[in-house]
């Protein structure tokens, strides 16, 4: 534990900061899994809508530094691939 205020200062916010991006992290899970339940459902109109909160929430997440924006563009790349794929 550390000794001086700054330090321990430093230790509550990277805390808070844990807690909050498991938070984020979490919620975009279930977004992208919401995206693979309305896929798998055979419901175009459904996927159409949850696949583009899944890109949004992917960009938000890379915007701010939740995941690498290479990590977001594939993800993307990779779900509207399997969209296109299950609306022909």
């Amino acid at each position: 534990m550390p000794n001086i205020k700054s330090a321990i200062k430093r230790v509550k916010i990277a805390r808070e900061r844990t807690l909050k991006n498991a938070s984020a992290r979490s919620a975009l899970r279930t977004t992208l899994k919401r995206f693979e339940a309305a896929l798998a459902s055979a419901d175009v109109d459904n996927a159409r809508a949850a696949l583009a909160k899944a890109v949004r929430a992917l960009d938000k997440a890379a915007a701010k530094g939740l995941i690498h924006k290479n990590t977001a563009s594939r993800k993307k790349s990779r779900i509207s691939k399997r969209f296109n794929k299950a609306a022909v």
